[in-house]
Order: structure tokens, then sequence, then C-alpha cells
């Protein structure tokens, strides 16, 4: 199961780690916030828990503890993103498709590794 974990946690850190980043910048993140109503600084802040959640389980592939707090922290922003496209914005459940993928992918890494807290 470490091997799982592992694919895992690289998939969903680098994923995060990109659009974390886009988030301090990028034209559509700009007006996908704008979009959802939501402030600059909302942008900002999501930018940067999504990088942080990045670089925390990419830490838990080799230091195991971290796998399952970084999976927590991925697991509530994409449970909030989730929320904000169904019921703030009302988009198509296929907008809140890629968030619920995210948001399954981050549980597995918590119950993989639940056990290492």
């Amino acid at each position: 199961m470490h091997i799982l974990s592992v694919i895992l946690q690289s998939f969903l850190g680098i994923g995060f780690l990109i659009f974390g980043l886009s988030k301090f910048g990028s034209k559509q993140m700009v007006d996908e916030f704008k979009r959802y109503k939501l402030s600059p600084s909302t942008r900002i802040f999501t930018g940067l828990v999504e990088v942080i959640s990045a670089a925390i389980i990419i830490i838990g592939i080799w230091i195991d503890p971290y796998a399952a707090i970084g999976g927590i922290l991925m697991a509530v922003t994409m449970f909030f993103a989730v929320l904000v496209h169904l019921i703030l914005v009302k988009d198509p459940a296929a907008k809140a498709l890629m968030p619920c993928i995210l948001l399954v992918l981050a549980l597995a890494v918590i119950s993989l590794n639940w056990n290492t807290l």
C-alpha cells in the first residue's frame, strides 16, 4: 500500500502545487474567483493553502505522518471547493467533478496513512 500512497501523494502534490501557484496571478483564476464573487484575498489564501498542502503531502513521502496531514488539508480544501461550485455558484455538477475526484484521492491518502498519526 505504500507504493499506492506515494503515487497518490506525488500526483496530488504536483497538481496542488500547479493549481496553487496559478491562483497567484493566472488570468483564468482571477476571472473564476470574480465569477464566484470571492475576493482577491480569498484567491491568494486558497493558493497559499494549496501550495502548503502540496509541500506537506510531498514531505509525507519520506516522513509518513505528513502524508495524512497534507491529505487532511487537501480534503478540507476540496470539500469547500465542491461546496463553492454546487451551492455558492450553482455550477452544473460537471464543474465540481475535478474537486470531487481530488477529494476522493485525498481521502485515500488519509486512509492509507492514518495509522502514522
